[in-house]
């Protein structure tokens, strides 16, 4: 997945506007885009908006953390309704996962869905339990994990901190951290990663160089906040034809049998090879 918006599960005018936004997965939140008031009438909506669709492929939902005391209301709704994919957030540790992992077991054989079809996004980075057990989250990962996120303004709020983010958008050292703990942990399961939101929808320019750096850096893909986010996220991490013609020219040169190649000038080797599949395989 390239693009991920998020859409508040109680808005049918958001709802609407976001299915033809071109986004490779929407999720329906039922957490912090909703007032706790709101929340059955969310999980209603979400299921009959689910419902009414013949393909769920791109579907996800984020439910409430393991600690509302709203999680099991979600899944009572989530499953039975066959998104792909569930929204794990305020993950503490591997056994939250776990917990939830048993949940979706019991729920998929009650509703008859194939045992392990709802894949889990775990957001691995709002707390500080789950900061300090980043070895442990990736030793121990669940299969339903198909993709890990991170956020810095949950971490903050439980940390009593303040902005995360420097007066020039940077992230302040604390969640710089975060972010790389993400990306190395996700790589180290085998599995996507999703860098967090560009709050700023209104300013594309920088959320074009923003989504740059993220690809390069390692990330699979991006949160939206807005469908006016989408198409930049998606030409972010969509490789160029330059891109994509010079990888299949670095495969090439690998069929002489060499442990390293000359191209243009440049010398290439193993590692160089594995990137370029990667690229081609995208």
């Amino acid at each position: 997945m390239r693009s991920i918006l998020f859409v508040p599960a109680d808005s049918e005018k958001k709802l609407a506007k976001a299915a033809g936004c071109g986004a490779d997965a929407l999720v329906l939140d039922l957490e912090d885009a909703v007032l706790p008031e709101r929340k059955p009438q969310a999980r209603e909506m979400m299921q009959q908006y689910l419902g009414s669709l013949t393909d769920r492929s791109r579907m996800w939902v984020r439910v409430n953390d393991m600690t509302s005391g709203e999680i099991l209301r979600d899944l009572a709704k989530v499953v039975p309704a066959r998104p792909a994919g569930i929204l794990f957030p305020k993950v503490k540790g591997p056994e939250d996962v776990a917990i939830l992992g048993h949940y979706l077991d019991a729920l998929e054989a009650e509703h008859g869905l194939t045992q392990g079809q709802i894949r889990v996004c775990a957001i691995i980075t709002e707390t500080p339990e789950a900061m300090l057990r980043m070895g442990e989250i990736a030793k121990q990962a669940h299969p339903r994990i198909s993709h890990v996120a991170w956020g810095g303004e949950d971490l903050s709020s439980a940390m009593g901190a303040g902005d995360p983010r420097t007066p020039e958008g940077a992230w302040r050292p604390m969640y710089e951290y975060a972010r790389n703990q993400c990306l190395l942990v996700g790589h180290a399961m085998g599995v996507e990663v999703l860098d967090t939101v560009y709050v700023n929808f209104k300013d594309p320019e920088g959320l074009k160089k923003a989504c740059l750096q993220s690809r390069y850096d390692g990330f699979t893909g991006r949160i939206a906040i807005h469908p006016d986010q989408v198409a930049g996220i998606n030409e972010a991490f969509t490789p160029t034809d330059a891109e994509r013609a010079t990888a299949q020219k670095i495969i090439d040169a690998f069929k002489s049998g060499a442990g390293a190649v000359q191209i243009d000038g440049k010398m290439y080797d193993i590692p160089h090879l594995k990137a370029a599949r990667r690229l081609l395989a995208s």
